[in-house]
C-alpha cells in the first residue's frame, strides 16, 4: 500500500518510518482548533444568555398598554395615594332673563312707574331726555285711542304703565303694555294700529300730539308689548321722520326695550344669588 509522496509516514529518505514531528505538530494545530471552537461557542452561549436575560428585563415590566407596572412583592408596604377626591356636585345653570319676562309665574317682581321707569331722564347714547310724567292703568283702554283700546282688551292687556321725556322742543310717551304670554303680546304689535295715549304733565303741553300729526311705533319683548308717540310740543305736524321729534320717538323705543329686558336680567340675578347661598347636597 502506498500513501503517496510527502505523507506523515514519510520519514528521512521514503524508508515509510513515521514522520513523528509532523505527527506532532498536526496533533497541536488541531488542538488549537478545538479549543478555538470552545472559545468561540462559550462566547456565543454567552452572548445568547445575555440576549435572553435582557429581553426578559424589557419585557418584565410591559402590562400590555406600553407603561411599566410594578406589582410589590409580600411584605412591601404600597405607597400612599395622596390626590384628593371630590364628589360630584351638580351645579344648575344659570336662570335665563328671558324667562322673567315671558312667564307671568317667575315675572313676580314689583311692576309700577317707579320700578319700570326709575331713571330720571332717559339716556340713549349720547342723548339724554328728562321725565316730565308717569302715569299707570288696569284699563288699558283708557290710555289708548283709536283702534288701539279695542286690540288690548281683546288680547288681555293687564297694565299699561306711561311715561314722557321731554327736551328740545319734541317729547315722547312710552307705553308698556302687560299681557299673560308672550304670543298675546306680539299678537298686539302685528296687528297695532294707532295709538297710544300722550301724556301731558311736567312742562308737557296738553296740546301735546293731540289733533297732530305725531310719529308711533309698536315693538314687543317677552309677554310686554311697548309703543311710543313723539311729536312737537308747539303742535305742529311732523313731516319727517328724521326730525328731532322722529329721533326722541327711535330713541324711546330703545329705552322702552332696554327697561324690559332690566326687568328680566334683575329678578335672573336675584335667583342666582339665593341658588348659591342655598347649601348644597
Amino acid at each position: 500500500m502506498s500513501f503517496g509522496q510527502g505523507g506523515p509516514f514519510d520519514g528521512p529518505g521514503g524508508s515509510g518510518t513515521p514522520d513523528w514531528d509532523a505527527l506532532a505538530e498536526e496533533s497541536e494545530a488541531a488542538s488549537r482548533r478545538k479549543r478555538w471552537m470552545l472559545i468561540g461557542g462559550g462566547a456565543l452561549a454567552a452572548v445568547a444568555v445575555a440576549g435572553i436575560v435582557t429581553a426578559a428585563v424589557v419585557t418584565s415590566g410591559d402590562s400590555g398598554g406600553g407603561s411599566p407596572t410594578a406589582s410589590p412583592t409580600p411584605g412591601q408596604a404600597q405607597e400612599p395615594n395622596d390626590t384628593p377626591s371630590f364628589d360630584d356636585v351638580s351645579v344648575p345653570p344659570p336662570p335665563n332673563p328671558q324667562d322673567y319676562i315671558s312667564d307671568p309665574k317667575k315675572d313676580r317682581a314689583t311692576l309700577t312707574p317707579a320700578t319700570l321707569f326709575p331713571e330720571k331722564s332717559m339716556v340713549i347714547g349720547a342723548h339724554s331726555y328728562p321725565r316730565t310724567n308717569t302715569s299707570t292703568t288696569k284699563d288699558c283702554t283708557a290710555a289708548a285711542q283709536g283702534a288701539l283700546g279695542s286690540l288690548l282688551a281683546h288680547n288681555g292687556c293687564s297694565q299699561l304703565l306711561r311715561a314722557t321725556y321731554s327736551k328740545g322742543g319734541v317729547s315722547v310717551t312710552i307705553g308698556i303694555a302687560v299681557f299673560d304670554s308672550p304670543a298675546k303680546a306680539a299678537k298686539v304689535r302685528d296687528q297695532y294700529k294707532p295709538n297710544l295715549a300722550p301724556l301731558a304733565g311736567g312742562g308737557v303741553p296738553s296740546s301735546f300730539c293731540v289733533g297732530t300729526g305725531c310719529v308711533t311705533t309698536a315693538n314687543a319683548a317677552g309677554r310686554y308689548a311697548y309703543f311710543t308717540i313723539a311729536g312737537n310740543d308747539d303742535g305742529k305736524r311732523v313731516t319727517d321722520t328724521k326730525s328731532k321729534a322722529g329721533q326722541i320717538g327711535r330713541d324711546g323705543g330703545l329705552y322702552a326695550f332696554n327697561r324690559i329686558q332690566q326687568r328680566g336680567k334683575d329678578q335672573a340675578a336675584k335667583a342666582a344669588a339665593a341658588q348659591t347661598q342655598q347649601p348644597q347636597s
